[in-house]
């Protein structure tokens, strides 16, 4: 068996800091990366032989667990059949009728390959709608990694839940914004809920000075119910960005909303956007079997594998860990809604950027080197989400609660 340190070293002679995407490095909990070798249900095993309950779920990618027997049924079924044909095929079609169906402000949908190929291209068609070259955006919502999002000249930034803030930015720079851009629930500074009457308060706002009100559902979409964030909060965007969990585990994003919006995408309108695999079948498959069971679930089945039960499921590991605190004289929030969840160590409700920065990141990664060792795998950062398959049993609760039990008396 290859040691882990001898995989680290060999990764950094091809990537810069050993990993492909930054997080995974685990520096931000001051430790050193793992390399996965199989996932099943709610355990991931690494190269090394040890298991772990996964509550990171490929970043909330995986609604039903790793591997999946129905998932993997249909993707090996079509896996014969090609890869990648860089032409049209019917799944695209089905998974695009089967997600407008699901969230009605999609009235058309363009497929891409990740959800910054989504956000950027959202943005890209509000800019040649409105003629104007200028986003607002909120500080610690991450929409990918685009010069859009990170050269200044592009955007204004406020606090994210400051409906106020947005108003009088908006007011003052109406002719220069040509959308706003949010996540309806915040997931990349570690979960935080909108405040009431703040995404309702956006789609007002932007109905009047006729700007482009995008969700970023990359994450939200068909987490927390079937239709998605934006069918929760009652609240519909002019465009909707998805990715992650319509994509059933493989590569895919999406952007989409009124027709007369996305009409202006080429071929039909002359905002060019185009990619090699979009659409391809692997992913189709794997998405459309995904909305199938998602769509069961929503409906009710003889096994009672809803909604309710992943998001009672989460509720109550939530408030077991606030038990386990409160019991330890720990201070902690946690934000939860659905199935998904952050714990921030801090006595102060967390409503924004600023607010989740004020916690103590020290106790943070002391929490989670002892956690991991108990064989529990949190996201690897106090500002990331952690999220609950269907995949994961009362007894992977149990013990998380036990080992969190244990830990916080010796924080």
């Amino acid at each position: 068996m290859v040691k882990t340190r001898e995989l680290i070293e060999k990764a950094k002679k091809y990537f810069p800091g050993g990993v492909n995407s930054p997080v995974r490095s685990f520096r931000a909990v001051g430790m050193k990366p793992i390399f996965v070798k199989s996932g099943k249900g709610s355990k991931i095993c690494t190269n090394d032989g040890k298991k772990y309950i996964d509550y990171c779920m490929s970043w909330g990618t995986l609604m039903f667990g790793h591997s999946d027997n129905e998932i993997l049924k249909a993707v090996r079924k079509q896996l014969a059949l090609g890869t990648s044909y860089g032409f049209t095929n019917i799944f695209e079609t089905e998974l695009a009728e089967k997600i407008c169906n699901a969230i009605p402000s999609m009235e058309m949908i363009r497929f891409v390959n990740s959800g910054t190929e989504a956000t950027t291209s959202a943005v890209r068609l509000a800019f040649r709608y409105t003629g104007r070259s200028k986003i607002l955006k909120f500080t610690g919502c991450y929409h990918g990694a685009s010069e859009l999002f990170f050269d200044r000249k592009n955007y204004f930034e406020i606090p994210y839940n400051d409906l106020s803030s947005a108003s009088s930015v908006i007011k003052k720079h109406y002719k220069e914004i040509a959308c706003v851009i949010v996540e309806p629930i915040a997931g990349n500074m570690g979960v935080i809920l909108p405040e009431k009457d703040f995404l309702a308060g956006l789609r007002v706002i932007c109905d009047k000075y006729k700007i482009i009100l995008i969700f970023d559902e990359v994450i939200n979409g068909f987490r927390i119910t079937f239709g998605s964030a934006q069918s929760f909060f009652r609240v519909k965007p002019d465009l909707t960005c998805l990715g992650k969990i319509i994509g059933g585990g493989f590569p895919v994003g999406a952007f989409g909303g009124k027709k007369e919006i996305m009409k202006k995408i080429a071929p039909s309108g002359n905002v060019y956007q185009a990619g090699t695999f979009s659409g391809n079948p692997i992913t189709m498959v794997a998405g459309i079997t995904t909305i199938k069971k998602l769509q069961i679930t929503t409906e009710g089945s003889p096994c009672g594998t809803d909604y309710k039960l992943i998001n009672d499921r989460t509720k109550c590991l939530c408030n077991s860990i606030k038990n386990e605190a409160k019991k330890n004289n720990v201070d902690i929030v946690i934000n939860q809604i659905g199935s998904m969840f952050s714990l921030f160590f801090t006595k102060e409700r967390v409503i924004n950027y600023a607010s989740a920065k004020r916690q103590d990141v020290k106790k943070f990664k002391r929490f989670y080197s002892l956690i991991f060792k108990q064989g529990i795998l949190f996201s690897p950062s106090s500002f990331e989400s952690n999220f609950i398959s269907f995949a994961h049993t009362d007894k992977d609760i149990e013990k998380t609660v036990s080992e969190v039990s244990h830990i916080f008396g010796r924080l």
